[in-house]
């Protein structure tokens, strides 16, 4: 494309086009920004592209400074769908909405889901075109919707109590509508499913982890909510430990999603795998704060201009109600981390409570201001902390770790991926620094060959168990990290 600031949509493992083949089969829908050039000082956005099979210069089929992405055909053919989301109203987060064009003829799009508060995940159509299916996120699940395709209310389709549906799929050709998806849980790896809505049940069509899975002692995530003393409700899930007795005690170990923008979810994961950290063990809480997703727009946008303070007020108070409503946590021993944002509020936690005997924080920001300097990202900093760094707005001067180095107290392990773009090493050598400066107790991990997670399976291994040590050092008591209640 000739146009400059030219580049794909950007995803966690680079940039993507989203290609699709137009109904006729003599074109390709794309998706792809042509501002990428003005990202350090305006929002960017995705637009949708035209380009004939024979190549050629493409014709850009959306006209907004909102962003599209994946573009999908319905199976008669006659209309075009992809995700939307506004991008002129100066906030750093929107639900993803379902936008629908006429096709061939595109003009303006009609957004189908503008009035429903949820973002849509994936989403598919029944063989007839006549309705859609979809997937959001709820209160720590993936739930299955439904909706009419040319607009209409968004309803239900099929309830759950536990784990998430991804990656919906509907044979366009079949005979009747059939519903195939990813089911996962937090103690069931991802499989294959076939979603019966008459029966409200689901099959496996595929059973490759099941063995495996019956072999471990693990329990379901428990939830509860709570009301902030800010007066919002915040969802909770705790995991715990193998061998669990409600009888004892155990250690609070604080997990801090990434994001801010997303959301602690009863789904299987390797990063943070909750089982893994519960192992040794702990009760692990997972708190979905002001800013995660899953619980509306208002919710997740609440954290612009605020984004450690209340949060953090949040946390903590969350773990106060773990201790009160479960006899077998231990508030003694408590400890808190994070990876990302969850880095960067462990750091914040660090400047503002001693009430954790540890702390762990990976690829976490300690200096809003270098942190604006040297990320990948800049110009949403700068929207979400109320302007530049330079005219130093209470964000900057507030709510700012490293402004309140004084306060630091509490023994943290640090780890950060040499070549990690979004929060450079900078951040985590400004915060080894100051430790050293004040003589906390420490460590640092750099990965080498790391970008901003941790991915190779040997370094995943080694950080399990450094984070083991690290939290068998400050929470177990001689004799084991569980202690018969009295």
């Amino acid at each position: 494309m000739s146009e400059r600031g030219f580049a794909g949509r950007v995803s966690d493992s680079g940039d993507e086009l989203d290609a699709v083949w137009t109904p006729e089969g003599d074109a390709i829908v794309f998706v792809a920004t042509t501002n990428r050039d003005a990202a350090a000082y305006a929002e960017t956005n995705t637009s949708l592209f035209k380009i004939s099979a024979n190549g050629g210069e493409p014709t850009r089929l959306t006209t907004t400074s909102d962003s599209f992405s994946r573009p999908t055909f319905r199976p008669d053919g006659k209309a075009l769908y992809a995700g939307y989301e506004v991008k002129s109203d100066n906030k750093t987060y929107h639900l993803d909405r379902l936008a629908k064009f006429s096709w061939p003829n595109t003009g303006q799009p009609e957004i189908l889901t503008e009035k429903w508060d949820r973002s849509v995940g994936s989403f598919a159509f029944t063989p007839n075109s006549k309705s859609i299916y979809l997937t959001a996120e709820e209160a720590g699940n993936e739930k299955l919707f439904t909706m009419p395709a040319d607009g209409g209310e968004v309803h239900l389709a099929m309830d759950m109590t536990r784990g998430v549906y991804t990656n919906l799929r509907i044979p366009a050709k079949a005979s009747s509508t059939i519903l195939i998806a990813n089911w996962e849980s937090a103690i069931n790896p991802p499989e294959v499913f076939r979603l019966d809505l008459q029966s409200k049940t689901q099959q496996p069509l595929t059973t490759f982890n099941a063995e495996q899975v019956a072999k471990i002692d693990w329990l379901r995530l428990r939830h509860f909510w709570f009301t902030s003393k800010a007066g919002k409700r915040i969802h909770n899930m705790i995991a715990l430990p193998p061998n669990f007795d409600e009888r004892k005690k155990y250690p609070l170990f604080v997990v801090i999603h990434g994001g801010p923008h997303s959301m602690w979810r009863d789904n299987w994961g390797l990063r943070w795998n909750y089982f893994m950290l519960s192992r040794p063990g702990y009760v692990v809480l997972l708190t979905n704060y002001t800013g995660s997703t899953g619980f509306g727009e208002a919710f997740s946008q609440s954290i612009q201009g605020d984004p450690f303070k209340g949060p953090g007020n949040e946390i903590n108070e969350a773990a106060d109600e773990a201790i009160r409503l479960y006899s077998f946590v231990d508030g003694s021993r408590q400890a808190a981390a994070g990876a990302s944002y969850g880095g960067h509020m462990a750091n914040w936690l660090q400047a503002t409570t001693t009430r954790y005997k540890a702390l762990i924080s990976h690829a976490g920001l300690i200096n809003l201001e270098s942190q604006w300097g040297t990320s990948d990202t800049i110009y949403s900093r700068e929207v979400n902390n109320g302007g530049p760094v330079w005219e130093q707005g209470p964000v900057w001067r507030e709510q700012n770790p490293i402004r309140y180095a004084k306060n630091f107290r509490t023994p943290i392990l640090l780890s950060v991926g040499e070549n990690d773009f979004r929060v450079p090493l900078n951040q985590t050598l400004e915060n080894w620094s100051v430790l050293q400066r004040l003589r906390i107790p420490s460590r640092l991990i750099v990965w080498p060959d790391e970008n901003h997670w941790i991915l190779k399976g040997e370094n995943s291994r080694y950080w399990y168990q450094e984070v083991y040590a690290w939290l068998k050092k400050y929470l177990d008591q001689p004799g084991g990290t569980i202690s018969d209640t009295k």
